[in-house]
């Protein structure tokens, strides 16, 4: 009899058991969502301050060991104690919002009062501002761990993410191959899980690519949505701010705390009353269902580079994965983009602006600044050499800003928006299609220059872009998971939750996200709670 009950109490806590195990949560760093986290939080199965710890775990196993990726300048030497502090308010009086005690990683372009702030330019080490970028204080205010800084293209003057300071950030996925650029730093690390939100900086393409280039998600807002206070700028016309995360949904929760109206940048009163209450309210599985693409075959390769065909062939994945999700996807044709590929139709401001934006941001630093203007600057002559050739050249433009060039080129910007709305009103689109580059990544050689790209379409004519994962190239040694290939949807003025909804629809439909074989998952990431 005493045997009998015996068994059946082991049977009992057998069935209790199994039932707690499949009631049981899975938790993996290496692909768990700010959503994921949070719910890690909630049981108190994770903390803000051991998610710090293995992030720094894994910059210590990964970036300047291992596939050393190169990328992280600096650690905050605050973060643990920052984070402590998040968790005891957060077991207080609960978390002040989605991103409390979730690390972000900033372009090391981004001013922060406790931090450098040195665009990866030897020249500006130990240069901190008075105080937070417009965006970090935001951050900062909604409870974001202020992580690290992360390499860029010395002072987000290229495509390939080389500085004096750091040297070359390699991709994450292939090694022999640049992260993109200019916000490669922020690209490769945030694919390694270094961080979980990351900020990059859009002059050209400047978020878009390394999004492209490490299979992940960028946004390059609409000029006046995300103001550009505290940013090393480039182009008062042309800079504009954005995320980089793994997820379209994280990149939307990060989106809610980058927008907003600040009184240092004026361009913000454009973008007043422009967003919704939440983006993530626009994270919607079937949101292709009905939709109408179109596709601008003008901005594929042709053919005479062996990467083309590679793209193509993901470009035309991509338009069967759309149908079948439901959307309308057709080609259109503009014009005015054989024009500016024939070099006949020029946009880019940036040279023009140059001098002008460095020197009110040297101002910007108050008496401590290291440098009065652009020409003090590049007289130091501590500059990664191509980019300080170029940096000359924009000091020799005197009186840029009363150029009869750079007037034309505003026109043509102007011209060049309308002419895009203008299609997507004639056929009734929600938003055009391209692959953000033509040809791969570039690989890291000496002196590399990203070719063939496609940012332009966001970057001068001011509109919208979402840049996110559209497929691999085949696998190879150097890229045993193939090298990423990012798309691009481009949306009318103020558009970002539209574009937001559809790439949320696509990532759903393909899950083409995938985690870098160089950088796997290290002991305590992985774990199951309840």
């Amino acid at each position: 009899m005493f045997r009998g009950k015996v068994e059946k109490l082991i049977g009992a806590s057998f069935v209790i058991a199994a039932l707690i195990s499949l009631n049981a949560k899975e938790f993996n760093l290496q692909t768990a969502s700010v959503e994921d986290i949070n719910d890690a939080f909630e049981a108190k199965a994770l903390t803000a301050e051991e998610l710090v710890k293995l992030c720094i775990a894994r910059i210590e196993a990964y970036d300047q060991k291992g596939p050393k990726l190169n990328s992280v300048i600096a650690i905050n030497p605050n973060a643990l104690e920052l984070a402590r502090k998040l968790d005891e308010e957060r077991n207080i009086s609960g978390p002040r919002s989605r991103i409390h005690g979730i690390p972000v990683l900033l372009k090391d372009n981004y001013d922060t009062y406790d931090m450098p702030n040195t665009g990866a330019s030897k020249a500006l080490v130990g240069s901190i501002a008075p105080d937070d970028a417009f965006t970090v204080e935001r951050l900062r205010d909604a409870g974001a761990i202020i992580f690290a800084k992360v390499n860029l293209s010395e002072l987000a003057r290229s495509g390939v993410s080389i500085s004096s300071l750091m040297g070359q950030t390699l991709n994450a996925f292939d090694q022999s191959r640049t992260p993109g650029g200019s916000s490669g730093g922020t690209g490769a690390a945030i694919a390694a899980t270094f961080g979980i939100l990351g900020t990059g900086s859009d002059t050209g393409q400047s978020t878009r690519s390394p999004a492209s280039a490490n299979n992940l998600v960028g946004i390059r807002p609409t000029f006046g949505l995300i103001s550009r206070d505290g940013i090393i700028p480039i182009s008062y016309t042309q800079d504009t701010a954005g995320p980089i995360t793994r997820y379209v949904a994280d990149a939307a929760v990060m989106m809610d705390y980058l927008v907003g109206f600040d009184p240092k940048d004026k361009a913000t009163w454009e973008g007043i009353d422009k967003y919704p209450e939440s983006y993530t309210s626009y994270l919607q599985k079937d949101s292709l269902d009905g939709a109408r693409i179109g596709f601008v075959p003008q901005l594929l390769g042709d053919g005479s580079h062996p990467d083309h065909p590679i793209v193509t062939k993901v470009t035309m994945k991509a338009i069967e994965d759309m149908k079948s999700a439901g959307a309308t996807v057709f080609p259109v044709s503009i014009p005015l983009l054989d024009d500016i590929a024939a070099g006949s139709f020029v946009l880019s401001v940036s040279g023009f602006e140059s001098m002008w934006t460095m020197d009110e941001y040297f101002t910007s630093l108050g008496p401590d600044s290291k440098f009065k203007n652009l020409k003090e600057f590049v007289a130091a002559g501590l500059t990664y050499k191509p980019i300080l050739d170029r940096l000359k050249e924009d000091t020799k433009l005197e009186n840029a800003l009363d150029n009869p060039e750079y007037a034309k080129r505003l026109i043509n910007q102007s011209r060049f928006q309308d002419k895009l709305v203008a299609t997507m009103d004639e056929y009734a689109l929600d938003v055009l299609f391209y692959t953000h580059q033509k040809r791969l990544v570039v690989p890291a050689t000496k002196n590399p220059d990203q070719v063939e790209r496609n940012g332009f379409m966001g970057s001068s004519s001011g509109l919208p872009a979402i840049t996110f994962p559209g497929g691999f190239s085949p696998a190879s040694n150097e890229a045993p998971a193939g090298v990423p290939i990012g798309i691009e949807f481009l949306g009318r003025p103020f558009s970002e939750a539209k574009l937001i909804k559809l790439a949320y629809s696509y990532e759903q439909f393909t899950k083409h996200r995938t985690t870098p074989p160089a950088t796997p998952s290290l002991p305590g990431e992985a774990f199951e709670y309840q």
